[in-house]
């Protein structure tokens, strides 16, 4: 086998993945590859979903076609997705627990509601309210929650505040790229809290929604997330590294793949990677230079009582999409799990009931708790955060982190 028939071969994987953006506009997150491809995506004629997923089941047959083990696993599970995205497209039946194994890897199941029953009691203890439920605990989570509120116009210059922070211990424990650059904008009108468009040439622009509220307790991990050490790192640490040592597979990035399980996992961590589990006081400094008062301490118990409701938005759309549940009912049980009121629970419904993002939410949840416990997996010698530099630094998978813990 020759480097010539994997270059080939990874040619053809990003030709297709390109493909995809011409029957959903938005399934590339992002490409840095050879403008020429892009070009030659765009101008074909468009294509059939049916085709695709031939194409993709031919390239699987196609490997390992001269790459090394970890390149064909990386390139055969994100082939596998694409298989999937298209067969839907094309209008298969498809359910919807298959569709997200296909897509990330990682089976799901409902949950136990008695571990959001459970839940609700530790954050009842957290705000001050033990033994209150129902009603009563919405209320009090409500004025919590209102308490956190971040002034619009504030939001900007503490994202720039949070950011700058963040990218100096970023810089100091991973490295990044002397050229890096992140723009910031504030954006309306749509179904998510934050999202990063990287750029190429280790440039991103990060949009913040303020549709809704921002939180002193939730602003400093949405920064994290999008920025540093979240997407927007591990973008640059991956193109510096492996696109620059010749993996151009890693130059495209696909809605639906295994790739977006990683990711998202991998920057719910970002914070806690960056500044330890006990980064509230850290964050009260912040706010504190710009006259708003954070309860860390307060803060940290709400947290910790709410990682307990992990599984709920999952659940909304297991009900959703595999029990084909009113969306009116799925409303009411995000309302009444995530104590939140109905326009968060709607803003949420608006990103589960997405043609494109209905079946994201698993990255979040999956994510989060596979990356998690291989995070917490540590070897003689080794540290939480240098395991973290490794999903920076590695075109890891889904299936890659089960081996090693079942290792």
């Amino acid at each position: 086998m020759s480097s010539d028939s994997a270059t080939d071969l990874v040619n053809d994987y990003l030709r297709l993945g390109l493909a995809f953006d011409r029957i959903e506009p938005g399934f590339v997150d992002a490409y840095t590859g050879d403008p020429a491809l892009r070009a030659e995506a765009e101008n074909a004629p468009a294509p059939d979903p049916g085709d695709l997923a031939r194409r993709a089941r031919e390239l699987h047959d196609r490997l390992p076609d001269g790459l090394d083990d970890a390149r064909a696993a990386f390139v055969g599970a994100h082939l596998r997705a694409l298989e999937c995205s298209a067969r839907k497209f094309a209008g298969a039946d498809i359910g919807f627990v298959d569709e997200v194994k296909a897509y990330f890897d990682v089976d799901i199941a409902p949950a136990d509601e008695d571990v959001y029953a459970a839940a609700h009691t530790e954050i009842a203890a957290a705000l001050g309210v033990p033994g209150a439920t129902g009603e009563t605990l919405r209320d009090a989570y409500a004025a919590h929650r209102r308490s956190e509120e971040i002034p619009a116009d504030l939001v900007k210059p503490l994202v720039s505040e949070l950011s700058g922070a963040l990218r100096e211990v970023v810089r100091s424990r991973f490295g990044l790229p002397e050229t890096e650059v992140i723009d910031f904008e504030i954006v309306s009108d749509k179904p998510w809290s934050g999202f990063n468009y990287y750029l190429g040439d280790y440039r991103s622009t990060v949009a913040i929604n303020t549709d809704l509220p921002q939180y002193l307790s939730v602003l400093p991990g949405l920064v994290a997330h999008e920025a540093y050490p979240g997407h927007h790192t591990e973008h640059c640490r991956k193109e510096q590294l492996l696109v620059g040592g010749g993996q151009q597979e890693q130059t495209i990035f696909l809605v639906n793949t295994p790739q977006c399980l990683m990711a998202e996992g991998l920057a719910d961590h970002a914070l806690v990677a960056a500044l330890g589990r006990d980064w509230q006081p850290w964050a009260a400094e912040i706010y504190a230079d710009f006259g708003l008062r954070f309860d860390a301490e307060k803060a940290r118990a709400v947290s910790a009582a709410t990682a307990g409701l992990l599984h709920v938005r999952q659940d909304a759309a297991l009900a959703l999409h595999d029990s084909h549940r009113d969306p009116d009912d799925v409303a009411a049980f995000l309302q009444r799990w995530l104590l939140v009121a109905p326009d968060r629970a709607r803003q949420m419904l608006r990103f589960l009931t997405s043609p494109l993002w209905r079946a994201y939410i698993s990255t979040y949840v999956e994510g989060y708790e596979l990356l998690g416990h291989w995070l917490d997996a540590t070897e003689d010698g080794q540290t939480r955060l240098d395991r973290f530099g490794r999903l920076l630094d590695e075109p890891l998978t889904p299936a890659r982190l089960r081996a090693e813990l079942a290792s």
